[in-house]
């Protein structure tokens, strides 16, 4: 049988850059925890690196190789893998210039959009890692192609604190929220994440805030706000792999639980 076309030539990644990725992968470093939990559930055994914030699967065995900003180069090219996968947002331009200068096929996703990321991750496992189309990738599609058609509220996402930031325009997770009927009250920030100041946000009805990067909870944000706070997943709002068949599920009860949609308050 004749392979598809576009497994014989070189593929280009999200940014549009050429990788040269070997006809057959056999060992993949991931600097990303999204895609190290997408490759792993797509090929157990082909990862031999990843981050130190790599957290699922939660069994998984690899060589660590530090941070997603700091990640240990030089163990990353003694490893000899046959692709890199990074992204845009998380990892720094430097490092991945770094390991290309080594001789290391990188691959860079950037998705913005459920869309987007689904599309990236079905091209980043077919043709980056050389492997057939995951059946979790499809469920994934199926789970988010239903249209949110309920009442709507408007939200402020808090990512950090001291100094306070928050989910700015043209993200992956105000997309998520939007597909869950919760649009981004920063939406039109001029940042992707910028700095707030809480005693002067565009009016809202709700805070959404995850448990990363900053670690968020009950006892540790909401006491900052006027209006209600529900405290969610940070990898089901801000991860994009095998996280998306349970993410619409769980963040639209968590959601639930919190306060009903009504007219956005003035701070």
């Amino acid at each position: 049988m004749a392979r598809p076309r576009d497994a014989w030539a070189q593929p280009r990644d999200d940014l549009g850059d050429p990788v040269p990725v070997p006809a057959e992968v056999r060992r993949v470093v991931s600097l990303v925890p999204s895609l190290t939990e997408s490759v792993a559930a797509s090929a157990p055994g082909l990862l031999v690196g990843a981050t130190d914030w790599c957290t699922h699967p939660e069994d998984l065995a690899v060589t660590r190789v530090r941070g997603t900003k700091n990640p240990d180069l030089e163990r990353i090219a003694a490893l000899a893998p046959d692709l890199v996968c990074a992204n845009a947002e998380e990892n720094r331009q430097v490092d991945l210039d770094a390991l290309r200068a080594a001789g290391l096929a990188v691959w860079v996703t950037a998705p913005a959009t459920v869309p987007a990321a689904l599309r990236s991750l079905d091209r980043l496992l077919r043709l980056g890692c050389r492997l057939p189309r995951p059946a979790w990738l499809t469920t994934a599609e199926q789970v988010w192609a239903e249209p949110y058609r309920g009442p709507r509220r408007r939200a402020v996402i808090p990512i950090w604190r001291r100094p306070w930031m928050a989910v700015g325009r043209d993200t992956f997770t105000g997309d998520v929220l939007a597909r869950l009927g919760v649009d981004n009250a920063l939406g039109g920030s001029d940042q992707r994440y910028p700095r707030v100041d809480v005693a002067a946000l565009p009016p809202h009805d709700l805070v959404v805030l995850p448990d990363e990067p900053y670690a968020f909870s009950p006892s540790d944000g909401p006491e900052a706000f006027a209006v209600p706070a529900v405290c969610v997943s940070g990898r089901l709002l801000t991860w994009y792999g095998p996280s998306l068949v349970e993410a619409r599920a769980s963040l639209a009860a968590a959601l639930a639980a919190g306060p009903g949609p009504g007219a956005a308050q003035e701070r």
